[in-house]
C-alpha cells in the first residue's frame, strides 16, 4: 500500500493545544496506567463545544494502533457525509502532525469509505470503515463484520437497530465501544436499552463534559454560543449544561406577545433584500401560509393567512388556495417572486398545481425539510439572537409561537415531540415556520450572520 500523510492542502498544520483534565480522561482512559482499563465501553456526554469529538476520534485511533495489528474498526455517524466532515477530515489533519502515523482514505461505493491507518511506533496498520446509521436498512451494512471496535458519533441520532447490530460485531477479544454525544431526552432508547444498563453493570465509563472543559474556546466564542439558546429552554439545558432533559411546557417557553419583549414588532422596516414564503397544507385540519422578509439581517414574518375549514364551515378547493398564496405574495402593493415557497414533500400534487398555475409569485416551489427538532431548534436560535421578528397582525403565527406545548405522552416514550391538533391547535402555523426557519437560517448561516 502506499501511504500518505494525512494532511489536507492550502491548510495550516493542526496544533495541539494543552488538554482540560476532562479531555486528558478522554485520551488516556484506556491505557495500562488507567483503572478504566478493563472497561469495554465509553461514553463521552455533554454540550456542545466541549471539546470531545477530536479528541476521542484520535483516542480511538491510538488505542486501536497500540492494542491490535491488522484488524478491522468502525467509525459511525448519522450519515457518511457526516462522519468523513466532522470525524474523517478533523482526524486526518490532528494524524498530519503525528509522524508516527501514515493514512489513507479511500471514498468508494463498492468495498466502502475507509481508512487505513499506519503507526511506525508499533508497526501496526489497522482499517476503519466508515457507516453511516441513518434508517432502520442501515444495520445491514455492517452486518457480517468482525470488529475490534466501534465508535458512534451522535448515536441518538441513529435508529437502535444500527446500534445493536454494531454492538453485535465487536467479537475480537478486547473490542470496545465508544459513544459520542450532546444529553437527550432521559427516556431515550440509547440510554434505556444501551448505556444506562451497561453503566448499572459497571461496564461503562462515563464521563461529563461541559464547554468550559474546552480550553480551545474563549470567553467571547462561549458567550456568542450560549446566546443561541435561551435560559431555560430544553435546547439550553442540553446543548449548553450539558444535560439530558425531557421537553416539558411550552416550546418557545421565552417567547412573549408584548412587543416590548422584541419578539413581535408592530411596524416592519420600509425595504426587504429576500423573501422566503412556505405553507403548512390541511384539508380538515387548517391551511396555514406565511410570508417572511430579509431586512438588515433581520427575518420579519410580515405577513400570514389561515384557513380553518371547520371554523369558516367551508372547505376551499386547491385553485382557491393558489389564488390566496398569490395574493400573500405581495409587497408595497407589488407581487414579488420568494426565494423559495417551501410547500412540505408530502403534497406533490398541490406542489404540481401550483407550479402550473398563472402566478410568477409560486414558481419558486421547493420541497421544505420536515426534520420536526432541527427546525424547531433553528426558530429557537433565530428568536433567541434576535434574528426573527413577528409582525403585530400575524395573529396565527403569534398564536403558535405562544402556544405550542411538548406532548408529555411522547416524552415518556424518549420521543420529543410537540401536541398535534385539529381545528384552532397552534402546531400548524408553527409546521408553516418550522418549514421556512430551516431556509431562513440555512440564509443567515451562509451570510455568516449566525453560526
Amino acid at each position: 500500500m502506499q501511504k500518505q500523510k494525512a494532511r489536507r492542502l492550502n491548510k495550516p498544520a493542526f496544533s495541539w493545544m494543552p488538554p482540560s483534565p476532562k479531555q486528558e480522561q478522554i485520551l488516556y482512559w484506556w491505557t495500562p496506567s488507567s483503572p478504566f482499563k478493563d472497561l469495554a465501553y465509553f461514553q463521552a456526554e455533554g454540550s456542545v463545544r466541549c471539546g470531545k469529538t477530536v479528541l476521542a476520534d484520535f483516542s480511538f485511533v491510538n488505542w486501536a494502533s497500540y492494542t491490535y495489528d491488522q484488524e478491522e474498526f468502525a467509525l459511525c455517524s448519522k450519515t457518511i457525509g457526516t462522519a468523513i466532515r466532522n470525524q474523517v477530515r478533523p482526524l486526518m489533519k490532528v494524524l498530519s502532525v503525528e509522524p508516527s502515523y501514515q493514512v489513507q482514505f479511500r471514498r468508494g461505493r463498492e468495498e466502502g469509505s475507509h481508512l487505513t491507518i499506519y503507526n511506525s511506533d508499533t508497526d501496526h496498520e489497522n482499517v476503519f470503515w466508515i457507516y453511516g446509521g441513518k434508517d432502520e436498512a442501515s444495520q445491514d451494512l455492517i452486518q457480517g463484520k468482525t470488529l475490534a471496535g466501534i465508535l458512534f458519533d451522535e448515536p441518538p441520532l441513529m435508529p437502535q437497530s444500527f446500534i445493536n447490530q454494531g454492538l453485535a460485531r465487536l467479537s475480537v477479544e478486547g473490542a470496545k465501544a465508544w459513544f459520542l454525544n450532546n444529553p437527550e431526552n432521559p427516556n431515550h432508547p440509547l440510554y434505556i436499552e444501551t448505556t444506562d444498563p451497561l453503566t448499572k453493570d459497571g461496564k461503562l465509563y462515563f464521563l461529563h463534559l461541559v464547554m468550559d472543559d474546552n480550553p480551545s474556546l474563549s470567553e467571547e466564542a462561549k458567550n456568542r454560543i450560549k446566546s443561541q439558546w435561551p435560559i431555560g429552554s430544553v435546547y439550553h439545558k442540553r446543548y449548553v449544561l450539558g444535560l439530558r432533559a425531557a421537553a416539558e411546557g411550552r416550546v418557545f417557553p421565552f417567547f412573549e406577545e408584548d412587543p416590548a419583549a422584541g419578539y413581535v414588532v408592530d411596524k416592519l422596516p420600509d425595504h426587504f433584500t429576500m423573501f422566503l414564503a412556505g405553507l403548512d397544507y390541511g384539508i380538515s385540519n387548517p391551511f396555514v401560509a406565511q410570508l417572511w422578509g430579509l431586512s438588515g439581517g433581520v427575518w420579519y414574518c410580515i405577513k400570514d393567512f389561515e384557513w380553518d375549514s371547520l371554523k369558516r364551515q367551508k372547505q376551499k378547493t386547491n385553485p382557491e388556495y393558489i389564488e390566496d398564496l398569490a395574493r400573500l405574495c405581495y409587497w408595497n402593493d407589488k407581487p414579488i417572486q420568494p426565494l423559495k415557497f417551501l410547500i412540505p414533500p408530502e403534497e406533490p400534487g398541490f406542489q404540481r398545481e401550483a407550479k402550473q398555475s398563472k402566478h410568477f409569485q409560486l414558481y419558486n416551489i421547493r420541497d421544505a425539510e420536515n426534520a420536526i427538532m432541527p427546525g424547531i431548534e433553528d426558530l429557537t436560535t433565530l428568536l433567541s439572537l434576535r434574528r426573527l421578528k413577528i409582525y403585530q397582525k400575524c395573529e396565527s403565527t403569534i398564536h403558535g409561537f405562544a402556544n405550542l406545548l411538548w406532548d408529555e405522552k411522547k416524552q415518556a416514550q424518549g420521543i420529543d415531540m410537540y401536541i398535534k391538533g385539529g381545528s384552532g391547535a397552534p402546531d400548524h402555523a408553527t409546521d408553516c415556520s418550522r418549514y421556512i426557519g430551516r431556509e431562513a437560517a440555512k440564509q443567515l448561516r451562509q451570510m455568516r450572520i449566525i453560526t
